[in-house]
């Protein structure tokens, strides 16, 4: 199969991305989180602070904060046990046992790992892997690597400035076994809604940031000891607390760009014995083929993004009201906010917290990164879209939501529930129930056209980056929402008529009131 069928496959096909006589062997599963053995261990501060104030200054972290960093970021969170009630309704299934992070993840099988580059007193300078399962860091690789790093991202980071520098990778088989070819979508979604939480932890403890999405992919899987055919980093973010800083520019005194090959002879190969629990891994052929096609192995590669002209109709704009930013502490956020399914309640919206919710998500979602450096005040490449019914003072009908003129342009008038409904692949929802139907949407070609095949993975991860600021955004609106990928893709793109103007739809995630879910939870901070 070729990669441009592959892609469409997971786009506008998904069924045809697994057999559909292939049984999912549970037995075989692997666990949700990466285990080192036989590794140096570093506990962290497991007395996580309740609330998430921010003004902490400029001085460099101390390895108390990135244990609490790490774990409103990416740490096991919750013990969920719930149960679920037959057709019958006489007898109740067998219940069923979640480790929640405050991201979420398709299936909650987490394929995204994070590793840290850290440059603490009270550590030795190295790699270390964060341990979730542990709330422990593992050290990986000792030594001082600022040089190194610096030249996998094409000399465009001071890195000597940095107190530390994250990689989001991903483990192919960890969604696979369940998903087959459809868990490639769901990776970089994954890897970009630990980006987007990360970001936003980050500016609670008063972190500079930034995303750099092109980097000498083998030189840092060599950095971090990982096989290639097995996991693979999908995007670097350095950590400064100098808000003064600069990002993104060349060192004027390294113009020899380095190739991979040449980085890699500078560090000795790493071995490390890992646990995942699999007894047996399977041949992943096409995401192994689209790992190799995204693959840069030059810094001559590295591209930036230009700033389309985009079409936007003068008609049919509802200008939406002025409103304060959403202030909220992130911490208390995280620990409410759920996926629901059948919990959604119908109930009014008001105009103001809708444009609040907008406003918030977009404003949140403007962060540094690598493909927009010489833009001022880039818009995103990703779109929000939503279908609204019962808002108040708004008619109903689907949107495309303007975040420079804070408008919604309507796009078709009317109810849209049952058109949504109706290209629903499950039926887990009643989106009868629910007020906002949100849908980010994208460039139709991938942005292929400059970044080529790298440019899927990119996509996806800007799309997660921006859901996981509305499911924040939602909740603290008094709202929750659960991210699908379950629904027609081509009747959402007939529905916004995104086609004619080269986009389309990437995610669907539903917004409402809801009620409680059944369940019992435990939380695992002290």
């Amino acid at each position: 199969m070729s990669l441009k069928k592959f892609l469409f496959q997971l786009q506008y096909e998904p069924d045809k991305t697994k057999p559909q006589d292939v049984e999912v062997d549970w037995e075989n599963a692997p666990l949700p989180y990466k285990l080192y053995r036989r590794l140096p261990v570093f506990p962290l501060a497991s007395d996580v602070p309740l609330q998430l104030t921010g003004n902490r200054g400029q001085e460099k972290p101390t390895l108390r904060e990135i244990g609490y960093f790490l774990w409103y970021t990416f740490g096991i969170a919750q013990l969920s046990q719930s149960v679920m009630e037959q057709y019958t309704g006489e007898k109740w299934e067998s219940a069923l046992h979640l480790c929640r992070r405050f991201v979420p993840s398709g299936g909650g099988l987490y394929p995204s790992e994070l590793y840290l580059y850290l440059k603490l007193e009270e550590l030795p300078y190295g790699i270390y892997h964060y341990d979730a399962a542990h709330h422990r860091l593992i050290l990986l690789r000792e030594g001082q690597f600022d040089s190194y790093v610096g030249k996998a991202l094409g000399s465009r980071c001071d890195v000597t400035s940095c107190f530390a520098v994250a990689f989001v990778s991903t483990i192919f088989w960890k969604n696979f076994y369940k998903y087959n070819n459809f868990s490639y979508r769901l990776q970089g979604l994954d890897a970009g809604l630990l980006i987007g939480q990360l970001h936003e932890v980050a500016k609670r403890f008063d972190f500079e940031s930034g995303v750099y999405f092109q980097f000498l992919d083998r030189a840092i899987n060599h950095l971090l000891g990982l096989p290639e055919a097995e996991e693979s980093v999908y995007a670097v973010i350095p950590l400064a607390v100098d808000s003064s800083m600069e990002w993104f520019g060349h060192d004027i005194n390294n113009n020899y760009p380095m190739t991979s090959a040449e980085l890699c002879r500078e560090l000795p190969i790493l071995t490390h014995d890992r646990f995942m629990r699999s007894k047996k891994v399977l041949d992943y052929p096409m995401l192994t083929k689209m790992n190799e096609a995204s693959i840069m192995d030059s810094a001559l590669l590295f591209n930036q993004l230009g700033r389309k002209q985009e079409a936007v109709p003068q008609t049919d704009v509802h200008v939406l009201p002025q409103v304060n930013r959403l202030t909220y502490d992130l911490a208390e956020v995280c620990r409410q906010r759920y996926s629901p399914e059948h919990e959604f309640v119908l109930e009014a919206v008001s105009q103001s917290d809708l444009a609040a919710l907008l406003q918030e998500v977009m404003r949140s979602c403007s962060y540094r990164n690598d493909l927009d450096v010489t833009i001022q005040s880039p818009r995103s490449r990703v779109k929000l879209f939503g279908c609204f019914y019962g808002v108040e003072g708004i008619r109903d009908g689907a949107y495309h939501y303007n975040e420079i003129a804070h408008t919604l342009q309507l796009v078709r008038a009317g109810d849209q529930r049952s058109w949504l409904q109706n290209a629903m692949s499950l039926d887990n929802l009643n989106l009868f129930q629910v007020p906002l139907t949100f849908h980010v949407a994208g460039d139709l070609g991938h942005l292929h056209a400059e970044l080529g095949y790298r440019g899927y993975r990119i996509q996806q991860m800007e799309t997660g980056m921006l859901v996981q600021r509305l499911l924040l955004a939602a909740c603290a609106s008094g709202m929750e929402g659960r991210p699908l990928l379950g629904f027609d893709v081509s009747s959402m793109n007939e529905l916004y008529g995104l086609t004619p103007f080269g986009q389309t739809t990437l995610i669907q995630i539903p917004i409402g009131p809801c009620r409680s879910r059944s369940r019992l939870e435990g939380s695992l901070s002290q």
